[in-house]
Parts: structure tokens; C-alpha cells; sequence
């Protein structure tokens, strides 16, 4: 079940009994007409990193729909047991092979694009965590990534999300 769509939800998860719309705290809502459980749709949370080296930002290719083969910024889904900059660390690592740092908050983003997408983006800025030979680390796609690359912000491929070109739009 998702948060995007009330009408997944059918039955109580308390008690079983099929659940009815009703006005609960100023809007309709999933109610139990039995044991008067309601249920709260809470929206799904995604983080996303913007990482800039040598003027350059780098992107990764979506493998899937939505959006296949359109380049967005290294993101993802946070669990509810996570922290959004280990979040954030953890995606980067998944989808490009980089390690990085989180060095502060860029933007909070509301807003779903498609159906199993977020609810809220917290973009945060990071760094390349790199050797002591200064090089960067080699790339590696994987995760929901089959591309990575930098690309200038006068040259960017095809990009995916509204969301992602709201925030390269502030570089």
C-alpha cells in the first residue's frame, strides 16, 4: 500500500471490516465503521543529493520506469527507520559506486510527479569523499542507475523530474 492512493486501502487494518469515506479533521478520510480506526495516508519521503566537481553536476540514468533512460540526481526512497543524510549517503554509494559527505540542506521539495513517487524531496548538497591522491573514485552504476556521468549545467542530457530541474535551475 502507498501513500499516493487511498483507495488501495480497503479493509481496517485493525479489525477487518470494509472501511467507508467520512469528514474526519477537515477532510474525507478511510474510516472503520466498526471500531472507528482512521486511516492517515503519510506521505512517502526521497532524498537526493546534488554533487558538484569542477563546475560539473553529476546525474544518474534511470534503468526504469518511470522516467527510464532520463537523468535525474542520485536519490532515493528513505526507510522509516533512517536518517535522511545516511539516506542520502546510502543512494549515491547504490547508484553511482561514490562515496560521499553530506555538507548541508539545499532545498525541501512537496510534490508527487508519478504515482509511486515521493511526497517530499529533501535535497541535500555533498561531496566526493576522495583518497588522499585527490582522484576520484571510480564510478559504477547500479541500484535503479544504468548511467552516471558529470555534465556541465550548459549541456545537460534529458532530465526526468520537475524536482530535479528546479534545483539545477539554482545552480
Amino acid at each position: 500500500m502507498t501513500a499516493q492512493n487511498i483507495d488501495e486501502v480497503k479493509f481496517c487494518l485493525r479489525c477487518g471490516t470494509p472501511l467507508i469515506k467520512a469528514m474526519r479533521f477537515g477532510r474525507l478520510r478511510l474510516v472503520c465503521p466498526s471500531c472507528r480506526w482512521i486511516f492517515f495516508s503519510d506521505p512517502k519521503v526521497a532524498v537526493a543529493a546534488l554533487i558538484l566537481e569542477s563546475g560539473k553536476v553529476l546525474l544518474v540514468r534511470r534503468a526504469y520506469n518511470p522516467q527510464r533512460g532520463l537523468w535525474t540526481l542520485p536519490a532515493g526512497f528513505m526507510d522509516a527507520d533512517e536518517d535522511p543524510i545516511r539516506t542520502v549517503e546510502r543512494e549515491c554509494l547504490e547508484e553511482t559506486g561514490l562515496p560521499v559527505r553530506v555538507t548541508g540542506l539545499l532545498d525541501v521539495l512537496h510534490g508527487r510527479e508519478h504515482p509511486r513517487g515521493a511526497h517530499i524531496l529533501i535535497v541535500y548538497r555533498a561531496e566526493l569523499i576522495k583518497d588522499d591522491s585527490e582522484m576520484i573514485p571510480s564510478i559504477q552504476p547500479g541500484d535503479d542507475a544504468d548511467q552516471v556521468g558529470f555534465f556541465s549545467v550548459d549541456t545537460l542530457p534529458p532530465l526526468a523530474f520537475g524536482t530535479t530541474k528546479k534545483i539545477l535551475a539554482k545552480l
